[in-house]
């Protein structure tokens, strides 16, 4: 097994979210990070991210690691979003049919 995907998954064990799961693969020179929900109901993609080199290699890298976590869920949960402000011409069809 690669050291560096067993370095990743065993930084990832000690990571526990309510609603997201966590997991590592190896992708080519990357390590692929996914964080995926833990509901199956209403169905949403996975999201990933990739670490480099550059990243794994990192003196820092615990904290380069949790940062891109943090960073993740934030643009995760912002795309899960079905619905928002900017949908204005959307927004107005539903109120007009009196779905809002």
């Amino acid at each position: 097994m690669n050291p560096r995907l067993e370095r990743v998954e065993r930084h990832l064990r000690l990571y526990e979210h309510p609603l997201v799961e966590f997991s590592a693969r190896e992708d080519a020179d990357a390590i692929e990070i996914s964080l995926r929900p833990r509901f199956t109901d209403p169905k949403v993609h996975t999201y990933t991210f990739e670490l480099h080199s550059r990243d794994l290699d990192d003196p820092q890298f615990e904290w380069m690691l949790q940062r891109h976590i943090f960073d993740g869920l934030q643009d995760y949960f912002i795309e899960m979003f079905v619905r928002t402000p900017q949908h204005l011409k959307e927004n107005r069809r539903r109120e007009l049919e009196g779905k809002l």
